[in-house]
């Protein structure tokens, strides 16, 4: 079912805010003359979401009650409709534009979220004055296209899809919420992104005033085909990290990412026990007869800590915080939404793509003061991670591995390049927070959150990747998608392996418009990533890797 343009940030119930209202209040940067008349949208609930990424979603429930709801679900009074028309916007965009969609970001900035939303869903037609306001924003004194007729034309193929207010309650249903730049509790650390910051983020688990300052956060990334050496050192760090009093920020992925969340959630559990808190039984990857560690003194550890308000650690998600990705995660990514909290930009429903891989290690990056990679080959996402702590000024950590394991190739590189610190234990990780004048554990060395000789990811071992054979330590051998535009990695990772589609429904799963992809698939069959058959488009053989 389709919805209107305008509707996109329409809700129902009480304090709704219509699309023809939202037309009226255009701001003067819109030309006037530019805003056609919009017609009310019938009563009734929202249309369902159909859109190529959420279908069979979660049944939402008719009434006013997504209309109060707030962040984890608490009231919110009637009269805040105009805040809650912005929010409603900033969902609606974070499922009609790609993450780090410059042009979104910049003209949300110059018209505000409600009026960018008319425009961006063609109620209301860019004007030059518009089309400048948006290229002084994002500092260009070009004269080339307009970017926002452009984008506009990119976003068509999403703007039947549209339908924040039911985004809103498929998450407050299961406990989620949603947090924009206009609430108290957005991260302040996303400003240091600059136009590159998420437009609004998506929740699960802790409350968003939870969410730790990015002095007491440490991003500890790397290999998903970890060593056993890895995985041993990223537990251990990630466990005594947490009781310092930090919270360990990663991405959920097999391998490093995984064992450092569950060493987080270790340290959790073994202060929780410690003041009668729940068992330690219920935690991955740990057992009643697991070593305890002590909690350190001095570092960070405040009375909050010793409170055990202090969020242990947080999942950045590349899809909607509705899934579990990847599926063998599931207990464990339950366990950091039931201590912590998952956090992502695209909304619920939104499916895991190369670009939003990309684009989600920004958030990793900025949400913590200091990145850590662990485990890393020549060519590594976790080495993006730590590019852009780098360029946002954060301090960078590397840990030193064998000169012959191509699982350390990558923080070789960091280290010798320049770009990282050699890390071997918290101590170092502590002392890169310096400037937040955070001290060590007075051991110098965090306790192992599982017994000598086991995998500290014992409990979910059989759900990790198989290892693959050891390749040459700088073996990097070119990706078929190596090389290619975001526009046209997006793309890519939009064509289906065996079950061809039409053009029309690859501009709505890679949000670009219809010309775009036809041009775009022009220049993947041209380098052998795509075939089509019978006007059906897919991957082609050689590109599937």
């Amino acid at each position: 079912m389709s919805a209107p343009p305008g509707g996109a940030a329409t809700t129902h119930g009480t304090g709704a805010t219509s699309a023809a209202d939202l037309a009226r209040s255009a701001t003067s940067v819109i030309d006037a003359e530019d805003a056609p008349t919009v017609e009310e949208p019938a009563a009734g609930p929202p249309p369902a979401v159909e859109g190529p990424e959420n279908s069979g979603a979660t049944a939402i429930p008719e009434g006013p009650a997504a209309d109060r709801s707030g962040p984890g679900g608490a009231a919110r009074p009637a009269s805040t409709s105009t805040t809650q028309a912005a929010r409603l916007a900033r969902a609606a965009f974070s499922r009609l534009a790609e993450p780090q969609d410059a042009v979104a970001a910049a003209l949300i900035a110059v018209a505000g979220p409600v009026d960018a939303l008319q425009v961006a869903t063609g109620a209301v037609r860019s004007g030059p004055r518009l089309e400048q306001a948006v290229l002084d924003e994002l500092g260009r004194d070009d004269a080339g296209p307009a970017l926002v007729a452009s984008a506009v034309e990119r976003w068509s193929a999403r703007v039947r899809f549209l339908a924040p207010d039911r985004d809103v309650a498929v998450l407050a249903r299961l406990g989620g919420w949603l947090l924009t730049p206009e609430d108290p509790d957005w991260p302040a650390a996303l400003a240091d992104l600059g136009p590159e910051a998420p437009l609004c983020l998506w929740g699960r688990g802790r409350p968003p005033s939870d969410l730790p300052e990015v002095a007491r956060a440490v991003a500890v990334v790397g290999a998903r085909d970890s060593t056993a050496y890895g995985d041993t050192v990223s537990a251990d760090l990630a466990h005594g990290l947490v009781l310092a009093g930090c919270t360990v920020v990663s991405g959920g992925a097999f391998g490093i990412d995984a064992q450092a969340h569950r060493g987080a959630l270790a340290a959790h559990s073994t202060g929780d026990a410690a003041h009668g808190g729940g068992p330690p039984e219920r935690w991955p990857g740990r057992t009643s007869e697991s070593p305890a560690a002590s909690t350190p003194t001095g570092g960070i550890v405040d009375s909050d800590t010793e409170g055990h308000s202090t969020m242990p650690t947080v999942a950045v998600m590349a899809c909607g915080v509705d899934r579990f990705y990847p599926a063998a995660h599931e207990s464990l990514l339950r366990a950091v939404m039931a201590d912590g909290c998952l956090l992502a930009e695209v909304p619920p429903g939104s499916s895991p793509t190369r670009w939003r891989f990309l684009q989600r290690n920004r958030l990793i990056a900025a949400l913590s003061a200091v990145t850590v990679v662990v485990e890393a080959r020549w060519r590594s996402g976790a080495l993006n991670t730590a590019h852009h702590a780098a360029g946002l000024g954060r301090e960078v950590g590397a840990v030193p591995g064998s000169v012959r394991s191509a699982t350390s190739a990558g923080c070789h590189r960091l280290l010798r390049e320049g770009g990282a610190v050699c890390v071997t234990d918290v101590d170092d990780v502590l002392e890169l927070l310096a400037p937040f004048q955070v001290a060590s554990s007075p051991d110098g060395a965090a306790t192992s959150t599982a017994p000598d000789g086991a995998d500290p990811g014992q409990a979910d071992s059989e759900q990790r990747e198989p290892r693959s054979v050891p390749a040459p330590v700088k073996d990097a051998r070119p990706a078929a998608h190596d090389g290619l535009s975001a526009q046209d990695l997006m793309l890519f990772d939009a064509l289906p392996v065996r079950t061809g589609s039409t053009t029309d429904r690859l501009a709505a799963v890679a949000g670009l418009s219809e010309p775009l992809v036809r041009a775009g698939l022009g220049r993947l069959s041209l380098r052998g990533l795509a075939i089509a058959t019978d006007g059906a488009w897919r991957k082609a053989p050689s590109g599937r890797r």
